[in-house]
Formats: C-alpha cells, structure tokens, sequence
C-alpha cells in the first residue's frame, strides 16, 4: 500500500453515488448540519470491539513481531490511470529487485513474513507468489489494481475483492485468510464484504496498537483486526513521486531509529509490533541493510515471538479471554 499522489485519480468501472447518498458518508452536507442519528450511525459503522491482546504470546513470549510488505509493484502507476513506463519500472523494481531481497533476508534469518498481493501483480508475476508462499510466507489480498476503495459502489468493491480472492486462490494454490484494503483506504461497505469472503482478518485499520475485534453497526463481527499505522510503514518517510512533494526526506538510520523505538515500545508493554514495507521501497540497497540491523536487533531480544499476521490472528481467536469467537 502506499500513499495516494496528488495526480488525478482515474474513474474506476463504477464511481460511488453522490457521496450524500453512501452508507457512512459525510461529504456533500457540512457536518455541523447533521443531526446526531447521523454522526452516531458514521461513527458506529465500523468500530473497535473487545481487545484481543493476549495475557502473553505464544510459548511466553515477551512480544510479538509480524512484518509484512504490501506487493504493489506496477499498481501503484496503474491505479491512477497512468502508463507512464518510468513510474512503472519504479514498481518493477519491487518485483525484479525488491522481493528477491527481501526473501533472501528473511530466508537467512528464518523468518516468516505476510505479503499482500494486489490481484494484477498475482497475474503478472505469478512465479514470485508461488516462490513466496514455497517459502513459508502468507499471502493476503490487497485489491485488484490498488483501487481507491472508497470510490467503488458496494457491487464493484464486491466484484473486485471476489477477482482478487479468486485470483490468489488460483495463483498459489491457496485460500487467503486476511486482508489489507489498499491505501487503507476501508469504506463503508468493506466489513461486510469480508465476512461474506469468510475472512479471518484485516490489517487496514488503526484504533489501536494491539489486536482487536471489529464491530460492524454494532454487532461484533468475529473478524480479527490487526491495526496499522503510517508511523510503523516505510513509504511516508521513504517513499518518491517525482510529479509530487512525496520524497526521501528520512535517512534509513533515522526510519530505523523510529521502528525500534516502536518495537521497544510493544516489548515494554508486552504487544504486537506489526511493520508495513513495499519491495520497491525498502528493497533498495541502503534500506534493505536498515531492515536487516532491526531484525538482528529484535531477534537478540530473548522471548519475542516471530509470527505472520494468519499466526497472530488464529493465536489471538484462540487465546481470547472472555468468549469464543462467533
């Protein structure tokens, strides 16, 4: 996933209603002219439930780590209308560069990784998901094109999440449990499109530092959500759009000062540490050896507990303390 640039977002198949008329959605009235019926059924539409953070992790440890790294490769051009070949091979690189890398260090350190797969990138680089998932690593959806989600009527946001899910089932040979809305960008009608795909988990959301339980119009929902956040993500700090002001404008030893500072932080409170990566950004070589000094740092850390985000959350369902999941 990666921030949205300022270029002109092309139409997608199906542009939402007027925005007056969606689920969830504000704009087109001002928001002091709502009446409170209004606000509450916008802030409840999709909510924080029950914390699923575990008295303590798997086999005791101290923390948990999921690292994962959203595939977005030519998507990130494509999604705005653009065949601009220079931004393209920018995303190439994640492919043809970026994820070797990545699974040659996480191969040496043996680690397992989640890798979340716009449903294009399956289709042009299947042989790089097979690899992924031969070497232990979960694959998660991530759209079909990096959509801007939001923007889809509920039929085309349904249409493309069941594409994408029909496309990395044939792809890997296996059913994906999770999923990270691209951008993160999570609409109104999203929740339910989940659960009706029979997912376990999203990643896309961000009311809090540790697992919880998403809340659908009031109802809990089952659904595992394993929150992020742009402070724990490579692109705002590293991210470039030479038609933009998004630049490089962090060291990779300032970005990785930030990172351990977080995972010191979830190993003080006895939490999760989930970081966010894209291959065309980190797969570079000055950043790749950032990302390298943070896992030897966190693996000497005794009782801390390596996992991918389909591990964290079944370990959560499991684990959780007041109630079965429904």
């Amino acid at each position: 996933m990666r921030r949205r640039s300022g270029h002109h977002v092309a139409r997608r198949a199906e542009a939402r209603p007027p925005a007056h008329h969606a689920a969830g959605n504000g704009v087109g009235e001002p928001a002091w002219a709502w009446d409170e019926p209004r606000w509450r059924a916008a802030v409840n539409k999709v909510r924080a439930g029950r914390s699923l953070k575990p008295a303590c992790w798997k086999n005791g440890a101290r923390a948990c780590v999921a690292l994962s790294f959203d595939s977005d490769h030519e998507t990130s051009t494509l999604r705005e209308g653009s065949t601009s070949p220079g931004r393209l091979a920018q995303g190439e690189y994640g492919a043809r560069v970026g994820v070797p890398r990545i699974l040659d260090l996480l191969r040496r350190h043996d680690l397992r990784a989640s890798f979340f797969v716009p449903g294009v990138i399956a289709r042009l680089h299947p042989d790089e998901q097979r690899r992924v998932v031969a070497e232990g690593h979960e694959i998660g959806m991530h759209g079909w094109i990096h959509e801007g989600t939001s923007e889809l009527t509920e039929s085309s946001e349904r249409d493309l999440m069941r594409r994408a899910f029909d496309t990395l089932t044939k792809t890997t040979g296996r059913t994906p449990v999770g999923i990270r809305v691209p951008s993160w960008d999570f609409s109104a009608t999203t929740l339910p499109l989940i659960r009706e795909l029979g997912l376990s988990y999203d990643s896309s959301l961000m009311a809090d530092d540790e697992p919880y339980e998403l809340v659908g119009d009031g109802e809990p929902t089952g659904i595992v959500e394993l929150p992020v956040e742009w402070i724990k993500d490579d692109a705002p700090y590293l991210g470039m759009n030479r038609a933009t002001a998004i630049r490089p404008y962090t060291a990779p030893s300032a970005v990785g000062e930030i990172f351990r500072a977080e995972f010191e932080g979830a190993l003080a409170e006895g939490g999760l540490f989930l970081l966010t990566m894209h291959p065309h950004i980190i797969g570079h070589r000055s950043r790749i050896a950032m990302l390298d000094e943070l896992i030897r740092y966190m693996k000497g850390v005794p009782d801390v507990w390596f996992a991918t985000h389909e591990e964290v959350a079944r370990y959560c369902k499991a684990v959780a303390h007041d109630g079965p999941f429904v």
